[in-house]
This record gives structure tokens, C-alpha cells and sequence, in this order.
């Protein structure tokens, strides 16, 4: 059994990045651990404190339907990370995930669109810093749909996957978990369409000779 965690910034980044990945870990018996360190809201307008509770029993839906065993949701505010001192965010991903001394992790890609997305992927690369008595984990970066590919493609911004998984057995269970999300999702041609998902998918498996695959830029990693 291994130990797994995504580390991301809002509720729903899980299942676009990595939630085929994810069910399918948990199929195989490892203990999947979720840390969403925003409320992801409040950036819009208009939002009400039930609208935030809702989307957080959506986040815990979809977190079962994936197979997660545990979820941690902090409460940053949404595409604001950058208010707040990246230490202060270091520390809170650091008290969940030292302890837990996951061998796996999951987070953003660093050039994301998203200003969340860049933060939380500079403080998971400073809490898993390569020191002897940290965990030492395999680092993925995930591909989110609608802020990895809507980045501009500067040499230093784009994603260019060197790790995937294939997900043929639980790619439908991706799209329902995020569905669980009543908010979140969209219309084709929307990349967050169930349509599009499957696609997407699908055509990342073509270039790799599976059905059905998600991609990952491995950050760090370790043979133990």
C-alpha cells in the first residue's frame, strides 16, 4: 500500500488533474489522502456562506466517489493566494503533509494560468525539499483543464508530460465525480464538459497506446 496525495488549490482540481489516477490507486489499495487549500468562491460575485458549505459537501462527494480516504479544505481565498505570505501556506501544506510522509504527491504544474495554481505548486516544491529527514516523495505535476493549456506558451510555462497513467477502467468515474460538482461543471465545447474530459483523455492515451490516459510532468522523483 502506498501513500498518496494531491495537493491542489481548489475543490474540482482534483478530478480534472488526477482523478482517474486517484481511483485507480485506491482501487489497488493506497491511501489517498486530499489537501484543497482554497474555499474556491469568492472570487465571484454575489457569493453566499451556503454556496461555500455546498461546494465543500461537493468536494467530500466527489472525494468518495474517487475512492479518497481522507480531505483536508483550508480556506484561502480564492485566486488570492497571493495576499498571503507563500510561508504561511508552506506551513499549513507542511502540517498535514509531514506527518502523513506521503510517497506520492500530486499539485500544479508551475505555469499555470491560475495564481493559485503557481502558488501552490512553489510551496509543495518547498515542503518536499530533498532534505534528509523529509519525506521524499515522487512529485507529478497534473494538467487542470481551463489554466494549464490557457497559459501562453512560453518555453518556461508549458507543460510537456514525461510520466501518464493510464485510466481506461475509471475514466467514467472521473467524469461522475466531477459532476458531484453542481457548480463547477460545464457545456462542450467547455474543456470542463464531460465530453471534453473524456476526450481529453482519450486523446492523451492515443499518443501512448492505451485508451485512455492522464498525463504528469514529474518534478522530482526517487528510487527506493
Amino acid at each position: 500500500m502506498r501513500k498518496v496525495m494531491a495537493i491542489l488549490a481548489h475543490p474540482d482540481d482534483e478530478v480534472l488533474g488526477c482523478g482517474g489516477t486517484l481511483a485507480k490507486m485506491a482501487d489497488h489499495g493506497d491511501q489517498v489522502l486530499l489537501l484543497i487549500c482554497g474555499e474556491g468562491l469568492t472570487a465571484r460575485t454575489n457569493v453566499k456562506v451556503d454556496e461555500l458549505r455546498a461546494l465543500d459537501d461537493d468536494l467530500q462527494n466527489a472525494a468518495k466517489i474517487l475512492g479518497a480516504t481522507d480531505v483536508f479544505h483550508l480556506d484561502w481565498p480564492d485566486n488570492s493566494f497571493d495576499s498571503r505570505e507563500l510561508l504561511t501556506l508552506i506551513r499549513a501544506i507542511e502540517e498535514i503533509a509531514l506527518p502523513f510522509a506521503p510517497e506520492v504527491v500530486f499539485t500544479h504544474h508551475g505555469g499555470d494560468l491560475n495564481i493559485d495554481h503557481r502558488y501552490v505548486h512553489e510551496a509543495v516544491m518547498s515542503c518536499f525539499r530533498p532534505l534528509p529527514a523529509r519525506p521524499r516523495p515522487l512529485l507529478l505535476a497534473v494538467e487542470v483543464a481551463s489554466s494549464t493549456g490557457w497559459a501562453a506558451p512560453t518555453l518556461d510555462r508549458v507543460f510537456q508530460p514525461n510520466f501518464f497513467s493510464e485510466v481506461t477502467e475509471t475514466l467514467e468515474r472521473k467524469i461522475q465525480a466531477m459532476t458531484a460538482y453542481r457548480t463547477e461543471g460545464q457545456v462542450w465545447p467547455h474543456p470542463r464538459s464531460p465530453e471534453a474530459i473524456r476526450a481529453w483523455a482519450q486523446r492523451w492515451g492515443s499518443l501512448v497506446g492505451v485508451a485512455a490516459a492522464e498525463p504528469f510532468m514529474v518534478l522530482r522523483g526517487f528510487l527506493t
